[in-house]
């Protein structure tokens, strides 16, 4: 007889407390290693997106008069709580996204930098002064929060985005609301009972699941002042425009098309190494994923394909449960579809397929939505493998002749995010962190992804906006800033009415 699996009904997090929807929609969620569905999730109507932001509003001024220091307090809580809890939260990742035990705990660990760096938030949101600037003024500067903030955050990273787009937001003093994936909402309503038990006021924190009805509400409701948002391209381009058109401070990181170029002089048992994590791991679905390998003469293209080739042959694809798993299945059946769809057509284009992850072995005895790793050689630009982001493990080799024709052919490309070089040649190493227009680059360095105080965006088409995800510019992204000119009389001072303006001189 087969098991029955249990598929419970998932909620809003509104005003502090689980909401159950009332629009009658329902998303599924699956355990994409066993293709079930394991829970339902609701999709929100505008009247309770409308109902959530007017929520958060009202809870927003207390929040906002509360200390800095205070708020600090809350965030070092939530941090500690976050670490008690890690098992679980890995445990709830892998279930909803297919990921292995490793990569989610690598994934907790990059979204506890973004907590590390919002405790320190005192610091970031000083102000500046000026004594007497003209005339006995005194001039300074102050940040204050914004009031209610929305973060729109993808599936391939259930806690480490969604973290990254609002500690800091929270800790500056705003109110924020979360649209997590309707794909992945379960490590976002459990991390909402760690908020509560932290001490976060209700209505401060609260997720809205939905689809685009809640997105759009929340790009178009004048009560929201700003948007960070995390996906593809296209949909990164439409949340800029929409939101920049309803007067609202946005930031929206799109798609990535990251390259690693290997010069003749790597060491390329060292790159093979490093291409393998960076390119499959987490089946390939990060927008810092490495898509293609840029090798540098024909002879350092044999010799890495062939080392490659050996190496993703070994590679082990199967459930996060399998200690021995290097990397899971994608998200959906549909994602499956796609990627499939992307290596026929490179082949069709005359790509050459070197390893080929189509037929894996896993999916003759599970439903689960598998694909082995892939490897396409003689890839070349104006292929649509070469010119789309594919969110799966298919992986493209383009071979060039010189540095300064790989430099060309990433700096043609529409998608900027993240780019690294493998070389012992400090000069050529120079050359090339000076001449590539691309947002986060690397030098030796698998995924050139900089740590949590750091900022992180892309170039182009990867991001729309001036705003960073991770960094110090997101103390500046949530709050406005004023500029206070001051100045105390004494009756003695009364000197008549003045047409000019004071100054230094004055």
């Amino acid at each position: 007889m087969t098991e029955l699996v249990s598929v419970k009904e998932l909620t809003h997090f509104i005003n502090g407390e689980a909401v159950a929807g009332t629009s009658g929609r329902f998303g599924d969620v699956y355990n994409p290693s066993t293709g079930e569905v394991i829970a339902k999730v609701p999709l929100a109507t505008k009247e309770e997106t409308q109902h959530a932001i007017a929520t958060a509003q009202a809870a927003f001024p207390a929040w906002r008069d509360l200390s800095v220091a205070r708020r600090a307090q809350v965030i070092l809580q939530f941090r500690n709580l976050l670490e008690e809890n890690k098992e679980k939260l890995i445990d709830i990742i892998c279930s909803e996204s297919g990921k292995t035990v490793e990569d989610a705990k690598g994934e907790v660990t990059r979204g506890l930098e973004s907590v590390d760096l919002a405790i320190g938030a005192p610091h970031l949101v000083k102000g500046e002064y000026s004594v007497n600037v003209g005339g006995g003024i005194n001039a300074y500067s102050a940040k204050y929060p914004l009031g209610v903030v929305a973060a729109i955050s993808p599936f391939n990273f259930p806690i480490m985005v969604p973290l990254a787009q609002t500690s800091m937001a929270i800790a500056v003093g705003n109110a924020v609301i979360l649209k997590a994936s309707e794909k992945v909402p379960m490590t976002a309503l459990f991390v909402s009972e760690l908020w509560k038990q932290a001490g976060l006021p209700d209505g401060i924190w609260t997720v809205v699941n939905g689809d685009k009805d809640a997105v759009n509400e929340l790009l178009e409701n004048p009560a929201v002042q700003a948007i960070s948002f995390v996906g593809s391209t296209p949909v990164a381009k439409y949340i800029y425009e929409t939101g920049a058109k309803y007067g609202k401070r946005v930031t929206a990181l799109g798609g990535g098309k990251n390259n690693m170029v290997v010069m003749p002089d790597a060491d390329l048992e060292q790159v093979a190494s490093a291409f393998i994590g960076a390119a499959y791991g987490a089946a390939s679905q990060r927008c810092m994923a490495i898509s293609t390998l840029i090798a540098v003469g024909e002879d350092t293209a044999e010799r890495i394909v062939a080392i490659l080739k050996q190496k993703i042959d070994a590679l082990k694809v199967g459930v996060y449960t399998n200690p021995e798993t290097d990397f899971g299945p994608v998200i959906s059946q549909q994602s499956k579809e796609q990627v499939l769809a992307a290596i026929n057509r490179g082949e069709q284009e005359g790509a050459v397929v070197v390893c080929d992850g189509r037929e894996a072995e896993i999916t003759k005895n599970s439903n689960g939505f598998f694909l082995a790793p892939t490897l396409l050689d003689h890839v070349k630009p104006g292929m649509e493998i070469y010119e789309q982001e594919v969110f799966g493990p298919v992986r493209n080799v383009v071979r060039v002749n010189s540095l300064d024709e790989a430099i060309t052919l990433i700096n043609s490309h529409e998608l900027a995010n993240g780019v690294t070089i493998f070389t012992n040649d400090g000069l050529a190493s120079r050359k090339f962190t000076t001449e590539i227009d691309v947002g986060m680059v690397g030098v030796n360095v698998p995924i050139p992804i900089p740590v949590g105080y750091y900022n992180f965006a892309g170039f182009k088409g990867s991001r729309f906006g001036e705003g960073h995800m991770f960094g110090p510019d997101q103390a500046r992204f949530f709050t406005k800033t004023k500029t206070i000119s001051e100045r105390w009389l004494s009756p003695a001072e009364n000197t008549g009415s003045t047409f000019a303006f004071p100054s230094n001189n004055s």
